[in-house]
């Protein structure tokens, strides 16, 4: 059975508004200092930072500070569009995606941040309460302290890679005191170390393995602590552009991670589309994800409300339409007639939407991913057509694929909340361990042994059943020209450190799409302004109207803005992001 989550408002502080410090809510029935220092009040503190993967509101309004970051990670690159109902449906998102408009007053953006902290108050009420009793007494202690302590870094990582300028307390710091608390106490760097240290400590804390299904375990701080480090190995100047030279020390410790993590028995799922079928959710692949269930006692079920508004309009699931694949990301999957990436000039002309008379080559991976005009919809009983869109003249046809179930699973909601299932999302799983080593491996120079680790995945894509036509005549008769390779030094590609940056970066687009990474690997790579503005928005435009005046703004746009609710509160003690 799946580790069940407990929303606990009657010990965590909930609040009905973002403007005010989540630490300063009067609590709903708040629970006494006696039942919380038992061990079940205890564990109840532990359950509640878990609940908070989902969202610590627990509801329907998860959507609006989503903990998946479609809109954070994936609508601020070139990959995705915010999709709905026009640019005034949830005109917020919209600013964050074209970058215009985006003003410390955003109120969805206060609303995250103010989320965020409540998450990491949880991990500090839950760790204050450990630290205060025996293992006698609560024999699970420095388990539990583990979970703990990864959750807390989980969370503040999270606000490092949004905001940037975070102030950074933990358990030993009084509530009264936290509004004395610069968000400038440490630079970006210093936070980063901070997490990756938490991670280390945690590490040392957690078993291998878990009785529990959805707990987190010693393997997962280790690839957690790998990809804070990652982000730490490309140092950034004060207008946040990464400052050109990686650190070799930390990424020679991502290596040694990694190799630490793959000790644990993880593996790549046998085929991609495994990734979005529950029987494969707690597979060799998952590394650490967020767990959701149905008909769990609950009126709706535990499920992914971030995801809430991400399904199509129908006929398959009548939901919202946002969360759009765009142009970009689907000319991206194009392949040579070696089968391998068109890394350089992929975007020049637009593929085809019907399948029908498909002339490209196409990787396999696409058709998991994005719903297209004539391509099969898992195994829904008629093939995506023009009406699964909700607005084709502002944000063109396809829809999200990766990570919905199909409509006939038995893990699917039927009807509202639309889309939702018992699906995890995977926040990390093996093919990250495998492209994190990766990359390090290339910055080392060492890209020869890098070549296996991004081959293996392009042959998990290669070797997946892939989606058949329509009325297919045969097995093989397939929906587009599935072709996908390996890379072969000397035969397809040359192979140096130059080239295989570049296929790596782009294996990590093809992989990884629609789930929450992309902007923030153009960030630390230091490309965020040359891909959405020279690479992007500049052909996007032409087919797409709402991004004519789309522009991200070097040495701004890479973080949020502080929200102005919480420069307020601090009194003016918070520094504001360069920009704003």
């Amino acid at each position: 059975m799946k580790f069940k989550y407990i929303i606990l408002t009657g010990i965590i502080m909930v609040a009905t508004a973002c403007s005010n410090d989540f630490l300063t809510t009067v609590p709903k029935g708040k629970l006494s200092d006696v039942v919380l220092t038992t061990p079940d009040g205890i564990e109840a503190l532990c359950t509640a930072a878990y609940s908070a993967l989902a969202g610590p509101e627990g509801d329907a309004q998860a959507f609006l500070s989503p903990t998946n970051n479609w809109i954070y990670g994936e609508v601020r690159s070139e990959d995705a569009y915010k999709g709905g109902g026009g640019i005034g449906d949830l005109w917020e998102f919209n600013a964050m995606e074209t970058f215009t408009g985006l003003y410390a007053n955003n109120g969805l953006l206060d609303r995250k941040w103010f989320r965020m902290y409540s998450s990491v108050q949880r991990c500090n009420s839950a760790i204050s309460r450990l630290n205060a009793v025996t293992v006698a007494d609560v024999p699970l202690k420095g388990v539990r302290l583990g979970e703990m302590r990864f959750l807390r870094a989980h969370y503040y990582f999270e606000l490092s890679r949004l905001f940037n300028k975070i102030p950074y307390f933990d358990e030993n710091v009084a509530i009264a005191d936290y509004v004395k608390i610069s968000n400038t106490e440490f630079t970006r760097d210093q936070i980063l170390e901070k997490i990756a240290n938490e991670f280390s400590a945690a590490a040392k804390l957690l078993p291998e393995t878990q009785p529990e299904k959805g707990r987190v375990t010693k393997y997962a701080a280790l690839a957690y602590e790998a990809k804070a480090i990652l982000y730490r190995a490309y140092p950034q100047d004060a207008k946040n552009a990464f400052t050109g030279t990686v650190n070799s020390t930390l990424l020679n410790k991502v290596v040694t991670l990694c190799d630490s993590v793959s000790l644990g028995g993880y593996g790549l799922l046998p085929d991609f589309q495994q990734l979005a079928e529950v029987e494969h959710e707690h597979g060799p692949e998952s590394v650490f994800c967020i767990e959701y269930s149905i008909n769990d006692g609950t009126t709706n079920g535990r499920i992914n409300w971030s995801n809430l508004l991400n399904v199509p309009k129908g006929p398959a699931y009548s939901g919202d339409g946002f969360f759009q694949p765009s142009q970009n990301l689907v000319n991206s999957y194009k392949t040579d007639a070696n089968g391998v990436p068109q890394l350089d000039t992929y975007n020049s002309t637009n593929l085809m939407t019907v399948a029908d008379g498909l002339a490209a080559n196409v990787d396999p991976r696409l058709d998991f991913t994005v719903g297209r005009i004539g391509v099969r919809w898992k195994d829904y009983s008629a093939p995506y057509d023009i009406n699964w869109a909700r607005e084709p003249a502002t944000y063109g046809t396809y829809s999200t694929k990766k990570f919905l179930v199909s409509t006939n699973s038995p893990y699917l909601v039927k009807g509202w909340p639309w889309g939702g299932s018992s699906l995890n999302y995977q926040i990390i799983r093996y093919a990250d361990i495998l492209l994190w080593k990766a990359e390090a491996l290339i910055e080392l120079g060492r890209q020869t042994e890098a070549l296996p680790m991004i081959n293996a995945i392009r042959n998990r894509a290669k070797n997946s059943k892939y989606v058949l036509a329509w009325n297919n005549t045969s097995p093989t008769d397939y929906a587009a020209n599935y072709k996908i390779s390996t890379y072969q030094d000397g035969v397809n590609c040359t192979w140096n450190q130059a080239f295989a940056r570049k296929a790596l970066r782009f294996e990590r687009k093809l992989e990884l799409a629609m789930e929450g990474e992309r902007f923030f690997d153009l960030v630390r790579w230091g490309v965020a302004d040359q891909v959405l503005n020279n690479e992007y928005f500049v052909q996007e435009k032409s087919i797409r109207a709402f991004l004519k005046n789309a522009q991200f703004m070097k040495g701004k746009d890479e973080y949020f803005p502080i929200p102005q609710n919480q420069i307020n509160y601090s009194a003016g003690l918070y520094s504001q992001n360069p920009g704003y």
